[in-house]
């Protein structure tokens, strides 16, 4: 029989190594990856950016596409978080990534969740009408149970 190591507590160490937020451009999104980029910050977390582009539609391949509207969508949102990065740099360093993951922003944001292995994951509160009847992301990631999720309003 082997002794057993007493354990000791690791002052710092815990807490969210990977921390997924949403964001689609709206002003609810934006809040939440300010707020996720504190919470990365204190952490010193990797903060994995994701915006979910919408599945191409059967009937909209005639006219203009929607994966080249989300697409500039993308870039935007790349070209203000570089700006916002690079406006903080030396005062609020923070490890960041970004990706597009194709689909509903439901199952947009669990594939990247499970796929970047999230600690923790940050959405904004809907701010869509229809949401109350239906169910918004956030209620349904909460309901998942497979994260710590943070709604930010």
């Amino acid at each position: 029989m082997t002794e057993q190591q007493p354990t000791q507590f690791e002052r710092g160490t815990d807490g969210p190594k990977v921390i997924v937020v949403g964001v689609d451009g709206s002003p609810s999104s934006m809040r939440a990856s300010s707020y996720a980029a504190g919470l990365a910050r204190r952490q010193n977390a990797l903060l994995a950016i994701v915006y979910v582009q919408p599945v191409l539609p059967a009937g909209a391949a005639l006219g203009a596409t929607v994966a080249d509207t989300t697409g500039e969508i993308a870039e935007s949102l790349v070209a203000d978080i570089r700006t916002a990065a690079e406006r903080s740099r030396g005062v609020w360093d923070v490890r960041w990534e970004f990706h597009t993951f194709h689909g509903d922003p439901y199952s947009g944001l669990v594939t990247a969740a499970d796929e970047l292995t999230a600690d923790a994951v940050v959405v904004g509160a809907s701010e869509s009408a229809g949401h109350r009847i239906v169910g918004s992301v956030a209620v349904r990631l909460v309901k998942a149970g497979r994260w710590p999720v943070t709604v930010v309003p």
